[in-house]
This record gives structure tokens, C-alpha cells and sequence, in this order.
């Protein structure tokens, strides 16, 4: 569909990960691979970062102007929960840049969240759009090398990629609560 529209498929592109981000139960590393196959690992990444984080200030401002009533009604309540534990676990800034860095854990459903949060706009947009590289540029990497014939890479960073997962899915809260209660040390 995107390279369809030519020239203007880059705009396409990132209409679609915007769209992606604001209605979050669409996985995000979808798109980010389409972007890595189309333009290569390193225009897919910048193209993906960029819509993801149109979709990322759009869904923080949505929630800011609208609140709690609008944030209760699309977030779960075992979503809001696990974040409202994650928020209050330390540093505010810290625990937004480990959300958006630990894979598994509903990015895009953060954003809400933090739009009703204390932290500042400045502040999320810096903090979500740096976690959010790593896992970008894996996902664009991937998809850069699906068309290559390469399969021992695609093999190897898609093992790595869900292992990755599937620990940030079953030890995320851990890590976070681990890393909260050093830096309180401090």
C-alpha cells in the first residue's frame, strides 16, 4: 500500500504509524519492520521515530487537555494500575525512559498515561523518543534484511529480539522496581 502512493508514500507511512500509536493495541513493530523493508534500517528507523513520535505528543496532549475521564476510558484497568505502581516507583523520568526502553511492556498505552502524569511535556518527549530507538532500530533492521536472503541474520536478531521480549514481558515490573529502589539509595 505505501509504496504505491510514490513520493507520497512517506507520508503515508507515517500517517499509519501515528495511527498505530494513538489506537495502541496495534503492535507497533509491525510498522517499524514495513518501515526497515521499504527504506532500509536507517530511513525506516528515522521515519518510524518520527511517526511514532508525532503519535507519541498527540496522545500526551489528548490526555493532558481531556484527563482521567478520557485515559479511563481507553486505558485498561490493569494497564492503569501496573503504571500507576510503575510511576510512584521512583524518578519519574527514570521510570518513563526504562518504560519506553524494556520491550513488552505497552508503550503507546504509556503515553495516555503520562499525559495525567506530573512529568513534563519536554521531558516525555525526550525520554519516550530516546527509549524508543533501541527497539526501532531492531525492528527496522529486521525488516531491512527480510528481502537480503540473509536468513542466518534474520534468524539471529530475531531470536535475540524475542528473547529480549520475553524478558522485558515476564521481568519488566522486576527490573524497573529493582533499578527505582538503587536510585533512592543514591
Amino acid at each position: 500500500i505505501i509504496l504505491s502512493y510514490g513520493s507520497y508514500g512517506i507520508i503515508v507511512f507515517l500517517i499509519f504509524q501515528i495511527i498505530q500509536v494513538v489506537a495502541f493495541f496495534i503492535p507497533g513493530e509491525v510498522m517499524q519492520i514495513a518501515g526497515g523493508y521499504i527504506y532500509g534500517t536507517l530511513l525506516g528507523s528515522v521515519y518510524s521515530l518520527i511517526g511514532i513520535t508525532l503519535g507519541s505528543v498527540f496522545v500526551f496532549l489528548l490526555a493532558h487537555i481531556y484527563g482521567r475521564p478520557l485515559v479511563h476510558k481507553i486505558i485498561s484497568k490493569k494497564d492503569l494500575k501496573f503504571f500507576d505502581r510503575m510511576l510512584n516507583i521512583g524518578s519519574i523520568k527514570l521510570i518513563v525512559f526504562l518504560l519506553y526502553l524494556i520491550p513488552g511492556i505497552p508503550k503507546d498505552a504509556l503515553g495516555y498515561i503520562c499525559g495525567i502524569s506530573d512529568i513534563k511535556f519536554k521531558d516525555f518527549f525526550i525520554l519516550s523518543t530516546l527509549g524508543r530507538i533501541p527497539g526501532v532500530l531492531a525492528s527496522a533492521y529486521f525488516g531491512a534484511n527480510i528481502h537480503t536472503g540473509n536468513k542466518s541474520i534474520l534468524i539471529i536478531v530475531g531470536v535475540v529480539s524475542s528473547l529480549v521480549f520475553i524478558i522485558g514481558v515476564l521481568n519488566g515490573e522486576k527490573i524497573i522496581k529493582k533499578i527505582g529502589k538503587n536510585m533512592r539509595k543514591l
